[in-house]
């Protein structure tokens, strides 16, 4: 239920301008998802959303967070809790997750802010990560596999 609810939480994000906790509530309630404040909260901080200075809404963080420490242990999390499995083909990495789980890990391996990482493409269950050459993504792909809890 978590992991869809912030997938649906970055999901009203991309669509509308959402400026305050009860806005959010309320497009979640909308949508048949019920939440307290104490959850939206913590649905906020793990997902790193930061408000724009201009209009105040919601939004993404932009770039990787300062001191990668904690981006990284946020990748860690991401990667044991998401993914289940990992192939590589030349540059690009794919990560499979369970359903409606790709989202929140390819955030969060955006916001570790990998250098051997170009961008990221997440659907549904699957992750595509298109790393910079073909030994970074060697790289990436023992990590993601180290960082699996089986």
């Amino acid at each position: 239920m978590k992991t869809r609810r912030q997938a649906l939480i970055l999901e009203l994000l991309d669509r509308e301008p959402i400026r305050s906790q009860e806005q959010l509530r309320r497009s979640l309630l909308a949508r048949g998802v019920s939440v307290t404040q104490a959850t939206l909260s913590r649905d906020i901080k793990e997902l790193g959303l930061v408000k724009r200075a201009g209009d105040g809404a919601y939004q993404k963080p932009v770039g990787p967070p300062p001191g990668n420490g904690a981006g990284l242990s946020g990748l860690g999390r991401a990667i044991a809790e998401f993914v289940t499995g990992v192939d590589r083909v030349q540059q690009l990495v794919v990560l499979r997750t369970g359903p409606g789980q790709a989202h929140a890990a390819a955030s969060a391996i955006d916001r570790a802010g990998l250098r051997e990482v170009v961008g990221t493409l997440a659907g549904d269950d699957t992750i595509l990560v298109i790393a910079r050459d073909p030994g970074r993504a060697r790289s990436l792909e023992r990590r993601f596999n180290g960082l699996i809890r089986l």
